[in-house]
C-alpha cells in the first residue's frame, strides 16, 4: 500500500441464531424440555436413554417442533420444503454431545430462501435481510466449566428442539446486525415459536463477519464471534472485530479464519479455535429418521395459524390507529402487551390515550416484574380493568397522579378500579367551593411568591397549583386550580388570613 493511501472497506456480516422452541418435549424423546411447575431443576433429571444416547435406542420426530419451524419460516417469507426433508447427522466430539453427533439438516432443510425486513433506528433506513434457511435440528448438553481442572456436564438440555435461522451475509453495519436481532427476537415472539430469552439461552446469535475493498463483490476472512449474551454484546464485538480486521489488513498481516469468543468485561475477542467448514463435520443421512414430507394440507394449516406480525401490525397502528412511530414500536416489542393494548381499545379507549398508559405507567409496572418473568397476559388486572380506570381518569373523576396509585393496586390485585377509588377516597374534586377555600389558604400562605408572580414572574404558578393540591391531597381537579387560581392573581385577589 503506497504511503498516505488508506483502504476504504465494507463491513460484512451474516447471522446465524439458534432459537430454543416452545415445546413440552425434547426433539426426539417425550423427556419433559422444562422442569414441572415448583420442582426444582436438578442436573440430569430430565433425560432418557435416547436423549442420551445410548445404543439400540430409536429418535421420534417432534411434530410440533416441525410445526413451529414451518410457522417462522412461512412468517420469513421463506419457501417451505414439502417433496423431501432429510435430516442429516453433523459429526463432532465434544464432552456436550452424547452421541457424538447432532441431528441437524443441511442439504435438504424444512424451510429456505426467504427474508425480513429491519428498520435500523441509528442509520435511519431499513433494510431487507436475506435468509438462506431455517431448520431444524436438537439442542446440546450443557457444558460448566467448574474450575480446577475439570467440568461437569448437565444433559437435562440435551435434545431440547432447535432452530437456527442463518442469513446470507447481506448487513453491513454492527447497528443492522443488532436491529436484525431485535427484529428477529420480536417475531419469533409475536408468532410463539419460542421465548427468544438471551438472558435465559433459549435464544443464542453468533456474528460472521469479514471486510473487502469497498467496491469489491469477493469477500474476506470471515471470523465468528459467539459467546454473545445481549444484543449490546453483539453490536460491541462486531464493532471491535471490524477494527480489529481493519488495522490488521492495513499492515498487511493475513487474517485467520477462525471462531473468537467475546469477552464482555474486557471488551474484546479471543480466539477459541479454527473456523469449522460443512465438510468438516462429514454430514450424511440420519439412518434412523425417514425422510419428512410435509404435506400442503399441513402447510395451509400451519400458514392459516400465523397471526398479526409485528410489521404488520405497527403499519395499523400508525396508519389507522394515529399512534406515532414511537408508540407503536414500544407496544409491538412484545406481542403480549400488544395484545392487551388491543383489548383496552376495543373496550373503548381512543388509540393514543391507551398508548400513554400502555408504554407509560403499565410498562414501568411490568418492568418491575421483569424479573418474575411476567409479562402483560400475566398481569391480574384485565384489559377492561385499564379501561376502566383511565376512563374515570378522562371523565374528570380521578386524577391522573391519584390513578397512577389505583394502577399500582389493581395490577396486581385485579380488583375493580372504581372499587379501589371509592374505598380510598381519591375521587377527584370538582367542587368549586372547596377549591376556592384552598386557593384562598395558599395565597394567604404565600404572599411573597404571589407578589413576585404578579411582577412577572409567572413560572411560580406551579408553584402555587402544587400547593393547592398538596392542600387538597392530590384530588382537586387540576384544571379547574389552574383556572380559578389564574383568574385570583390576575384580578389581584388576596387570600383570607
Amino acid at each position: 500500500m503506497a504511503v498516505g493511501t488508506r483502504v476504504e472497506y465494507e463491513t460484512v456480516i451474516g447471522i446465524e441464531v439458534h432459537a430454543q422452541l416452545r415445546t413440552q418435549s425434547k426433539m426426539f424423546c417425550p423427556c419433559p424440555t422444562a422442569p414441572a411447575e415448583g420442582v426444582a431443576d436438578e442436573p440430569n433429571s430430565r433425560v432418557c436413554p435416547i436423549c442420551l444416547g445410548m445404543p439400540g435406542t430409536l429418535p421420534v420426530i417432534n411434530r410440533r417442533a416441525v410445526e413451529l419451524v414451518l410457522l417462522t419460516g412461512l412468517a420469513l417469507e421463506c419457501r417451505v420444503e414439502t417433496d423431501a426433508v432429510r435430516f442429516e447427522r453433523k459429526n463432532y466430539f465434544y464432552p456436550d454431545l452424547p452421541k457424538g453427533y447432532q441431528i441437524s439438516q443441511y442439504a435438504l432443510p424444512l424451510t429456505s430462501n426467504g427474508r425480513l425486513a429491519v428498520v435500523v433506528p441509528s442509520e435511519g433506513a431499513e433494510v431487507t435481510i436475506r435468509i438462506t434457511r431455517a431448520h431444524l435440528e436438537e439442542d446440546t448438553a450443557r457444558l460448566q466449566h467448574a474450575g480446577r481442572g475439570f467440568s461437569v456436564v448437565d444433559f437435562n438440555r440435551a435434545g431440547v428442539p432447535l432452530m437456527e435461522i442463518v442469513t446470507e451475509p447481506d448487513l453491513r453495519s454492527p447497528a443492522q446486525a443488532r436491529a436484525y436481532g431485535e427484529t428477529l427476537r420480536e417475531l419469533l415472539r409475536a408468532i410463539g415459536a419460542s421465548n427468544a430469552d438471551m438472558e435465559a439461552g433459549s435464544m443464542r446469535i453468533e456474528g460472521n463477519v469479514s471486510l473487502r475493498p469497498a467496491g469489491s463483490t469477493g469477500l474476506g476472512t470471515k471470523v465468528e464471534v459467539k459467546n454473545l449474551n445481549s444484543f449490546r454484546s453483539l453490536e460491541r464485538a462486531l464493532t471491535y472485530e471490524v477494527a480489529r480486521h481493519a488495522e490488521a489488513l492495513d499492515r498487511g498481516d493475513t487474517l485467520a479464519q477462525e471462531t473468537r469468543g467475546w469477552d464482555e468485561e474486557r471488551g474484546r475477542t479471543i480466539v477459541q479455535r479454527s473456523k469449522e467448514e460443512a465438510n468438516d463435520y462429514r454430514y450424511f443421512p440420519e439412518p434412523d429418521l425417514p425422510p419428512l414430507r410435509p404435506s400442503e394440507a399441513w402447510v395451509a394449516q400451519v400458514r392459516a395459524g400465523l397471526p398479526e406480525l409485528p410489521a404488520g401490525r405497527r403499519e395499523r397502528y400508525t396508519a389507522q390507529l394515529g399512534l406515532s412511530a414511537y408508540d407503536a414500536g414500544v407496544l409491538t416489542a412484545n406481542a403480549t402487551l400488544a395484545a392487551y393494548f388491543d383489548a383496552v381499545v376495543e373496550a373503548g379507549i381512543a388509540p393514543k390515550g391507551a398508548a400513554n398508559w400502555m408504554t407509560g405507567e403499565f410498562s414501568r409496572l411490568l418492568n418491575q416484574h421483569a424479573a418474575d418473568g411476567l409479562h402483560a397476559d400475566g398481569v391480574a388486572l384485565r384489559p377492561e380493568g385499564l379501561a376502566e380506570l383511565i376512563g374515570e381518569v378522562e371523565a374528570g373523576r380521578i386524577s391522573s397522579t391519584n390513578a397512577k396509585s389505583v394502577l399500582a393496586t389493581v395490577f396486581e390485585s385485579g380488583e375493580s378500579p372504581r372499587a379501589v377509588i371509592l374505598r380510598e377516597g381519591l375521587g377527584q374534586v370538582s367542587d368549586s367551593g372547596a377549591i376556592g377555600s384552598a386557593i384562598d389558604a395558599v395565597l394567604a400562605a404565600f404572599p411573597g411568591q404571589v407578589d413576585e408572580y404578579r411582577a412577572g414572574k409567572s413560572q411560580l404558578l406551579g408553584f402555587l397549583v402544587g400547593q393547592v393540591m398538596k392542600r387538597m391531597a392530590g384530588r382537586a381537579d387540576a384544571r379547574l386550580v389552574n383556572e380559578e387560581l389564574r383568574r385570583r392573581l390576575e384580578a389581584g385577589e388576596a387570600g383570607e388570613s
